[in-house]
C-alpha cells in the first residue's frame, strides 16, 4: 500500500471540491491520460472582498502543499515584473529554467528543456547584440546575433569565449586540468623519448587543443539534426516568419539547406525579440506564444510515448503549475491566455495542468485584440499598397492564428466559488495524498537494471560467440556465416558445409601437393584460384553456379586423405576457367566448394546445407562430386532431389543409385559394368585352370566407414567369379582398426584346406599395399601363383614401392577413366599451362617426355579428368545456347546431354543402356605383374565413353 505523505482538513467545501477534482486528475492521469485543463478559481461574487480571495489562493497552496512530497513535478509561481509581458514571459523562463521542486523526489528525472533553451540562446544573443548596437542597419544586427549564437554554440548561459589563442592559452594554464595534465605527459615523454620526439608530440598536442578550441566557438557538430533544431525548423508557427526558406527546406540528409532554414528563423525570431524589448505589443505577444509553445512542446516529449527509456510509463502524474494569484498585472491572465492560444493554434494535446486562483474583481478573457494597423517590415508608415498589406499580413500571421477574437477561452476550466462553500466550515473533511509509486517499467529501465541488463548481454554474447566459434567455421558475434559447421570432437572435428564467405577455405594450410607436373601447386592455391575466377565475374554478367561436394578435410594429419578431394578440386576449377576465360561466353561459371569429410562420412550435413544456399541463391543449378558409395548416398541424392537439384556424380559406380534417383547422373561404370569387363578376362584365367577356385574378401560392413561400396563390390564379384566359372569359397572379411586388419583372415584363406586360385578383393585401394604384404608373406600364399580381382580403380595407387605387389600375384582392375581412349589429346597440355599459372615461383615440372602426357602422375588417377567431364556436363546442361538455366531446366537438359571431344570420349546421359554390357561409360581393365624390382601396368582392353561397341573376350586377353 501506497504511503501517506501529506494529511490535512479542508477548510471549506470549495478548497474539498478543488482538491477532489485535482487528485483526480493527478491520479487518474496514468490510466487513461485525461485532457489537462487550465483550471481558474474565483469566488462567483464578483463583490466579494479581500477576505474571499484569500480563501480561494489558500485553496491553490493547499493543493500545492498536498502534492509536492508525493512525487507529482510542480511549481509554485508568483507573478512579478515591470510590465504584464515581462511577468508572463519570467514565469515561462521559471517553468523552463529552473528545476522543479521534485528534483530529488522525482518519478523518473528532471525534465529537459531543449526547445526553450534554444530560444533562450537567441534571447540571450539578441540582448547583447542590442545593448551593443550602435544604429547599424536590420542585416548588421542579424549577423552579429548568428555570430553571437555561435558562440554561444546556440545554447543559452554559455560564457562568451575571446579568440582561439585565448582560449588555448587558458586551456594550458598550468592550474587548469587540462594543462596540468598536458605538463605531467610532456614530463613522462621527456624521460621516455628523445626531446625532438617530445616536441613534436607537444605541437600535435597544441594543434588538436587549438582545434578543440575553433571547434567550441562554432555551432554544435549536428546541430541540424538536434530535436530543438528540428522542431525550430519545422513548427508551422515560424513558417511565416522565414517564407524565404519554407519548413520543408530542412531535411535529415541535407545539412546545408537545414542550416540554411534555422539561420533565417533564428534572425527572424530575433527581429521579433528586439521589437517585443523596444515595446512592440505585437512583438511581445509572438514572443511570449512563441515561447509558451517551445515549454508545452518540451513538456509533450518529456511523456512522449514509444521512446527508448520509456519515459511515458515511467510518468503516470503529470506536471502541475501553481499560481496562487493570477492577475493582469503580475502576468497571470496573459499565461493563461498564452497557453489556450498556443493550444487552441496546434494539434498535439500536452500534459501540462494548471491550477490558478483569480481575484474576484478580475475578468479572465481573451488577449485585448491587437491594433489591426501597423507597418510592415520595411514598409513606411501609413503605406497602404498591396505589397505593404502582404508584408503585414505575412508578418502577423502566426499572431493572427491565434484564437484572440473567439467567444470562450477553449482550455480554461472556470471554476466560480460561492461565498457560502467558501465560508461553510462544518464538514471539516480529512484530505489525504500519497506517495505515488514508481512503476514497474521504472525499475526495468533504471540504470541498475540497464547495468544488470549491460553486463549480462556482455557475458551472453560472449558465451553465445564461444558457442558460435564452436558451431560455426566462421561464427564472430556478427556477421557469421552458417552455411559451414564443425562437426566432431576437438580432436578431430572438421569444417563441414558449403563455403560461401571468403573466411571458409577447407583446404587453408593444406600444402598436400598434386603429382607429377603439378608438384608445388598446393591444395590450399586451387580454392583460392576458384576463389579467384568467381571475383573475375563482374557484377552484371550472367552466370550458373555448380556447387562441388568432395572430402576437403581430413581428421587426422595425413594429408594424403585429401588427394582425392584435391585432384577433383583441380578438374572443376580447369574447367571453370576454361570456361570464363573462352571469348564469346555469354554465361560465366562460379563454383561454391563444399565438404563431405574425410570419406565423404559427413555428406548429408554437406548436402543439407547446398540445399539451403540453392534456396537462397537460384544461380545454383546443380552439384558435382559425391564420388563415394556409402550408406548415406541414397538419403543424399533423396535430399537433392526433393530440393530440385541435379547431381553429376565423379567416381561413385553405384548401379543402384541411376535406376532410383532420376536426378542422378554418373560419369563412372557401374559395378555390374566394371565386373562384366573382369568376367571376360577372368573367364579366360579359369579356363586355364584345373578345377579354377576363388574367394571374395571383402570389408566388413560395420567398420564405421559407411561404405556401402564395398557391399556391393562383394555381391558382383561373387556373381562375376561364380559365372567365369569357379567355384566360390566361404567369403571371408576383414575389420579396419587404424588400418586394414589383414593378418588374421589371410591366415584362413592361405591355410586353408584348398588355397584359392583367384581372389576378388572387395576393398579400397588404401588397403591394396596391406593384402599383397599379406600374399607374399603367408605361408600357403607366398608361394603360389594366384589372380587378384578388384573393382576399386587403382589407378590412384603408384605402384612405384616394389613392395606394392607381390612378386606371385597377377592384378586385374578396372580404370573409370580411360585416358588412352580420347581424342582430345590438347586437353592436357592447355591442363598444364593453366595449373602452371598457379605455381608459386611460376614455374611447375615439365610434362614426361617420350610417353603421352596422360601418363604423366598429374592425370594419370583420372580424378582430375573426370571431375573436369562432370563440371562440363552440368554446364552445358545450365548455359546451353548461351542462355541462363535454373536448376529445374538444367535437370531436364541433362538428359540430352551430348559432348564429343571429351578427354574420355563423348559424355552422353540420352542413351538408353539396353545391357551392361552396352553401356555408354568409359573403362579400361589393367593388368599389374611384378617381373623385376617395380611393378609393370599394361592395359589389357577397354572402351572410351560414349556409344561403342561392347567389349568381347576377343577384346580383353589375359
Amino acid at each position: 500500500m501506497a504511503r501517506e505523505v501529506w494529511r490535512d482538513s479542508a477548510d471549506n467545501e470549495a478548497a474539498s471540491a478543488v482538491f477532489h477534482l485535482m487528485q483526480q486528475l493527478i491520479d487518474r492521469y496514468r490510466v487513461n491520460r485525461p485532457v489537462m485543463p487550465l483550471v481558474v478559481a474565483q469566488a462567483a461574487d464578483a463583490g466579494a472582498g479581500p477576505e474571499i480571495d484569500a480563501r480561494v489562493e489558500r485553496v491553490v497552496h493547499q493543493v500545492h502543499r498536498a502534492n509536492e512530497l508525493r512525487r507529482v513535478p510542480v511549481r509554485l509561481l508568483d507573478g512579478g515584473g515591470a510590465t504584464p509581458y515581462e511577468a508572463a514571459l519570467a514565469m515561462v523562463r521559471t517553468l523552463s529554467e529552473k528545476p522543479w521542486e521534485t528534483r530529488e523526489n522525482t518519478q523518473y528525472k528532471t525534465f529537459s528543456f531543449p526547445r526553450s533553451r534554444l530560444l533562450g540562446a537567441i534571447e540571450q544573443a539578441t540582448a547583447e547584440v542590442v545593448e551593443q548596437s550602435d544604429g547599424n542597419t536590420s542585416e548588421v544586427r542579424e549577423e552579429r546575433i548568428l555570430e553571437q549564437l555561435s558562440r554561444l554554440r546556440w545554447r543559452s548561459g554559455r560564457p562568451r569565449r575571446g579568440t582561439w589563442w585565448e582560449s588555448l592559452r587558458e586551456s594550458v594554464r598550468p592550474e587548469t586540468f587540462v594543462g596540468a595534465l598536458f605538463i605531467a605527459l610532456l614530463s613522462v615523454l621527456l624521460g621516455e623519448i628523445n626531446w625532438l620526439l617530445t616536441a613534436l608530440v607537444a605541437a600535435v598536442a597544441l594543434l588538436g587543443l587549438a582545434a578543440v578550441g575553433l571547434a567550441s566557438r562554432a555551432a554544435p557538430p549536428l546541430l541540424w539534426l538536434r530535436r530543438a533544431s528540428r522542431w525550430f525548423a519545422t513548427t508551422s508557427s515560424l513558417a511565416a516568419s522565414s517564407t524565404g526558406y519554407p519548413s520543408d527546406g530542412w531535411s535529415w540528409f541535407s545539412p546545408s539547406g537545414s542550416w540554411r532554414v534555422i539561420r533565417a528563423r533564428a534572425a527572424a525570431v530575433a527581429e521579433r525579440v528586439a521589437d517585443a524589448g523596444a515595446g512592440d505589443d505585437h512583438a511581445r505577444q509572438f514572443h511570449l506564444e512563441l515561447r509558451v509553445q517551445a515549454l508545452l512542446e518540451d513538456l509533450r516529449h518529456n511523456y512522449r510515448p514509444h521512446s527508448l527509456d520509456w519515459r511515458r510509463s515511467k510518468r503516470t502524474v503529470p506536471p502541475v503549475v501553481f499560481v496562487p494569484r493570477a492577475t493582469h498585472d503580475n502576468g497571470g491572465i496573459l499565461l493563461i491566455n498564452a497557453i489556450n492560444n498556443v493550444r487552441s493554434r496546434r494539434s498535439e494535446v500536452d500534459p501540462l495542468l494548471l491550477l490558478a486562483s483569480l481575484p474576484a474583481s478580475e475578468i479572465m478573457r481573451h488577449t485585448p485584440p491587437l491594433r489591426p494597423e501597423r507597418p510592415g517590415p520595411g514598409a513606411q508608415t501609413g503605406s497602404s499598397g498591396a505589397r505593404a498589406r502582404y508584408e503585414r499580413w505575412v508578418d502577423d500571421l502566426s499572431l493572427g492564428q491565434s484564437p484572440v477574437a473567439a467567444a470562450t477561452l477553449a482550455w480554461v476550466l472556470l471554476l466560480p466559488l460561492s461565498t457560502e462553500k467558501l465560508t461553510h466550515e462544518h464538514a471539516h473533511a480529512q484530505l489525504v495524498t500519497h506517495r505515488v509509486r514508481r512503476t514497474w517499467a521504472w525499475w526495468v529501465m533504471s540504470r541498475a537494471s540497464i547495468a544488470v541488463l549491460v553486463v549480462g548481454s556482455l557475458l551472453g554474447a560472449f558465451l553465445w560467440a564461444g558457442h558460435w566459434r564452436d558451431t560455426y567455421c566462421h561464427g564472430p558475434l556478427t556477421d557469421r556465416n552458417t552455411d559451414a559447421i564443425w562437426e566432431g570432437r576437438d580432436g578431430d572435428r572438421e569444417c563441414v558445409g558449403v563455403a560461401t564467405a571468403p573466411e571458409v577455405l577447407f583446404a587453408r594450410g593444406n600444402d598436400l601437393e598434386l603429382n607429377g607436373a603439378g608438384k608445388g601447386i598446393t591444395f590450399e592455391r586451387i580454392e583460392q584460384a576458384i576463389r579467384e575466377e568467381n571475383d573475375d565475374i563482374e557484377p552484371g554478367d550472367a552466370y550458373v553456379t555448380v556447387v562441388y561436394a568432395g572430402p576437403l578435410t581430413a581428421t587426422g594429419k595425413d594429408r594424403e586423405a585429401t588427394r582425392k578431394g584435391l585432384e577433383e578440386l583441380t578438374g572443376v576449377y580447369l574447367q571453370q576457367h576454361a570456361v570464363n576465360k573462352t571469348v564469346g561466353r555469354s554465361v560465366k561459371l562460379r563454383v561454391l566448394t563444399a565438404n563431405g569429410g574425410e570419406d565423404m562420412l559427413r555428406q548429408i550435413t554437406a548436402v543439407r546445407r547446398i540445399i539451403d544456399v540453392a534456396r537462397r541463391d537460384p544461380s545454383v543449378v546443380g552439384v558435382v562430386g559425391l564420388g563415394r558409395n556409402t550408406y548415406e548416398s541414397d538419403d543424399a541424392t533423396r535430399l537433392l532431389r526433393d530440393a530440385g537439384l541435379p547431381l553429376v556424380n565423379t567416381t561413385n559406380s553405384s548401379g543402384d543409385l541411376p535406376r532410383r534417383f532420376p536426378n542422378y547422373f554418373g560419369l563412372a561404370a557401374t559395378d555390374e559394368e566394371q565386373t562384366y569387363a573382369l568376367g571376360l578376362v577372368a573367364r579366360q584365367v579359369a579356363k586355364g585352370l584345373d578345377r579354377p577356385h576363388a574367394i571374395v574378401l571383402s570389408r566388413g560392413d560395420r567398420n564405421g566407414d559407411l561404405d556401402r561400396y564395398t557391399a556391393e563390390q562383394r555381391n558382383a564379384g561373387k556373381e562375376m567369379l561364380r559365372t567365369s566359372g569357379f567355384s566360390l569359397g566361404r567369403d571371408v572379411a576383414y575389420d579396419l582398426a587404424g588400418g586394414a586388419s589383414l593378418n588374421a583372415p589371410l591366415t584362413t584363406i592361405c591355410q586353408a584346406e584348398r588355397v584359392p586360385d583367384a581372389l576378388y578383393f572387395a576393398g579400397r585401394v588404401e588397403d591394396v599395399p596391406t593384402l599383397m604384404a599379406g600374399l607374399s608373406g603367408t605361408t600357403g600364399c607366398s608361394n603360389r601363383r594366384m589372380t587378384v580381382f578388384t573393382g576399386d580403380d587403382l589407378t590412384k595407387g603408384t605402384f612405384g614401392d616394389s613392395t606394392s605387389i607381390a612378386a606371385n600375384v597377377t592384378l586385374y582392375h578396372s580404370s573409370l577413366a580411360p585416358l588412352n581412349r580420347g581424342k582430345n589429346l590438347g586437353f592436357y597440355g592447355d591442363a598444364y599451362r593453366t595449373l602452371r599459372a598457379l605455381h608459386p615461383d611460376g614455374e611447375v615440372t615439365a610434362l614426361a617426355t617420350g610417353r603421352p602426357a596422360y601418363e604423366d602422375e598429374l592425370f594419370a588417377s583420372g580424378q582430375t579428368v573426370i571431375s573436369y567431364s562432370a563440371t562440363a556436363a552440368l554446364y552445358d546442361a545450365a548455359a546451353r545456347g548461351d542462355k541462363r538455366r535454373s536448376a529445374a531446366e538444367t535437370w531436364a537438359t541433362l538428359h540430352t546431354v551430348d559432348l564429343n571431344n571429351m578427354p574420355t570420349g563423348t559424355i552422353s546421359f540420352s542413351r538408353a543402356k539396353s545391357s551392361v554390357s552396352d553401356n555408354v561409360h568409359g573403362l579400361n581393365i589393367v593388368k599389374v605383374v611384378r617381373h623385376g624390382p617395380s611393378a609393370e601396368r599394361t592395359f589389357v582392353c577397354g572402351k572410351p565413353a560414349g556409344v561403342t561397341p561392347p567389349l568381347t573376350a576377343k577384346d580383353c586377353r589375359p
